[in-house]
This record gives structure tokens, C-alpha cells and sequence, in this order.
């Protein structure tokens, strides 16, 4: 298995990187973010590298279904690919000429209610519950999921800050038996795919995901965490994305609260306000991934000892975590 991974992850690194630079002039024409008012950026700087990062993923992923078993059924590996394609190109268009918050958000619980249909009968996180409960609960949160990665992409290599510690503690989780094969294979694609992105999106950016690569790479990472929330391993799907959990979470919460149009673009996230806080876009950065190689480390705790106890405590200590870097980020550089 491990001979695969290492296949798959040098060819989706390779791909991304090579269609990056193949396909650069093309998002420099086409594809110009330009700063405005609620931008982290300054000037106008092409996007759309998720076309690069998405197509790597797939074809990575394919390619390790191919020399190895997933697990997973042909039913569920076209919903994936189907849903994430979907959504690459809702963000293409979004990203050229701008789409309403309710076509992307209509299109979005397509997407997401694809891949939960797809899922198998006997599929379930918390037995207790209805089926068609949970799988309406697992629609609404896969659709907040896919959102609030793309919320959270918002500075420069801040997506790689989250998607390497996650989708390589996934690929360690696979080891421990804590994830299927197939996850493992996903994650292992995706993380080849945001390497091969990253020196272009380094600080300061030469080139942005744009909506292309952030939507689909919520609903890959929702996928992954949904893997191990099915393999009885919760704990370990809410310590991996717990950064963006809280970030993005409690500021809808207090966007809510105060009666703002939640669906418009901002600069509330704590991230965001670090950087009006003084902190630089590297020192934002490097504080989130290492915090979330610690989520990683603890997520792997719970699969090494799977102990109620071992969860709550991780968890804990996880929230702990986040809550320091959150406060940190709100009171800014001293």
C-alpha cells in the first residue's frame, strides 16, 4: 500500500505543478483577482490554480484505485469525482464572471447530496439516529463544510497551511486502520496536488486557488473527515479540521448575531484580523499549520488508543489549541 501512496503522491505533485506553469498566461488573462476592500491582497494577481490542483487530485486518485483496493464502490468513486468536478466548475464561473449566492449554493447541496446518496445502506455515524435524519443533518453539514473552506482561503498559502497536517494525518490514520483505503488514497492525492500548488501561492503569491480549487477542496476534505467519522474514529474528524471549524463557525455565528449579510464577502475571519492586527501573512501561516500538525498528532493519538477517555482529553486539548490561536489572532501583534 505504502509503494502506491508514495506513486500516487509523486504523480499528482508532478501534474499540479506542471499544469500550473503550462496554464498560467491563460489565468493571467482570464482569471485577475483584483484587490478591493475586503482583499488581503494588493495587487492584482491571477487565480484559478485549482484547476491545476483538482485535475492532479482526480487523475492521482484514479490512478491509485487502479493499482491498489479502495474499498470504496465504482457508485461512490463516480459521485466523488462527478460532485468535485461539479463544483470546479461552479467555482470557474464564479470565479470569470461571478455567480449569485443561490445558484452556488443550490449547486453546492447537488454536489454534496451526490456523494451522500452514494454512500451504502448500511453507512451510518451515529446508529441511534434515523437514517434520512442523518443524512439530512450529513447534507447541511457537508454544505457549511464546503463553504467554509472556501471562506477560509483567504491569504496566501493558507489552504496549504490546512490541507498538508490533514490530509497527511488521514494518510497516517490509513495506517492505523483509522481510515479506509480509499481515503487514504484521496487524501494522499490531494496532498500531492497542494504541493505541487504551493511554491506558486508562497508569500507573496504569483498565483490563487480561486473558487475552482477551494470549493472542491471543501467537499474532499468533508468527504475524508466523513471517512473517518464512519470508521468510528469522530474524534479524529473533529480534530483535523478543528481550526477552520472554529474560525469560520464563530464568526457566521457573530456575522449572524449582529444581522450582516452572511453570504457577502468580509474581512471578520480571526485570520483576517490578524493581519490588520499587525501579524504578517507568514506569521499567520506558520502558527496555523503548526497547530494543525498537533490536531494531526492528537487525531492520531485516538486511533493509536481508542478510549473514550483518550477522545474527550484529545479533544480538549485540541480546543485549547485553537481557542489560543483564535485569541491570539483577535488581540494582534502586541
Amino acid at each position: 500500500m505504502w509503494k502506491t501512496l508514495i506513486i500516487v503522491l509523486a504523480v499528482a505533485a508532478a501534474l499540479s505543478a506542471g499544469l500550473i506553469a503550462a496554464l498560467r498566461p491563460a489565468f493571467a488573462r482570464y482569471a485577475m483577482a483584483r484587490p478591493n476592500a475586503r482583499s488581503s491582497h494588493a495587487v492584482p494577481t491571477p487565480q484559478g490554480g485549482g484547476i491545476a490542483v483538482v485535475a492532479a487530485t482526480l487523475i492521482g486518485a484514479w490512478l491509485g484505485a487502479m493499482l491498489t483496493s479502495t474499498g470504496l464502490s465504482t457508485t461512490e468513486w463516480l459521485a466523488l469525482s462527478v460532485a468535485t468536478i461539479l463544483l470546479a466548475l461552479t467555482g470557474a464561473i464564479d470565479d470569470i464572471r461571478g455567480l449569485g449566492a443561490a445558484p452556488r449554493l443550490l449547486i453546492q447541496a447537488v454536489a454534496v447530496g451526490l456523494v451522500i446518496a452514494s454512500l451504502p445502506d448500511n453507512f451510518s455515524i451515529v446508529p441511534q439516529i434515523a437514517r434520512p435524519f442523518e443524512r439530512a443533518l450529513l447534507l447541511l453539514g457537508g454544505v457549511w463544510f464546503v463553504n467554509l473552506v472556501n471562506f477560509m482561503d483567504g491569504i496566501d498559502w493558507m489552504t496549504v497551511a490546512e490541507v498538508v497536517p490533514v490530509t497527511a494525518g488521514v494518510m497516517l490514520l490509513g495506517f492505523t486502520d483509522g481510515t479506509p483505503p480509499g481515503a487514504a488514497v484521496i487524501a494522499v492525492a490531494l496532498l500531492g496536488a497542494i504541493i505541487g500548488f504551493a511554491p506558486f501561492n508562497r508569500p507573496v503569491a504569483r498565483l490563487f486557488l480561486g473558487d475552482v480549487g477551494s470549493l472542491p477542496i471543501g467537499l474532499l476534505l468533508g468527504w475524508l473527515m466523513l471517512m473517518l467519522a464512519g470508521r468510528n474514529n469522530m474524534a479524529a474528524a473533529i480534530l483535523l479540521p478543528l481550526y477552520y471549524l472554529a474560525d469560520a463557525t464563530i464568526t457566521l455565528a457573530r456575522r449572524l448575531v449582529r444581522r450582516e449579510a452572511v453570504w457577502e464577502a468580509h474581512r471578520t475571519h480571526f485570520y483576517q484580523r490578524a493581519t490588520d492586527g499587525g501579524f504578517s501573512v507568514e506569521e499567520i501561516v506558520v502558527r496555523v499549520f503548526v497547530i494543525n500538525v498537533a490536531l494531526a498528532g492528537l487525531a492520531l493519538i485516538t486511533a493509536i488508543e481508542p478510549d473514550p477517555r483518550v477522545d474527550v482529553a484529545t479533544i480538549a486539548l485540541g480546543g485549547a489549541l485553537v481557542a489560543w490561536l483564535l485569541l491570539t489572532f483577535q488581540r494582534g501583534k502586541r
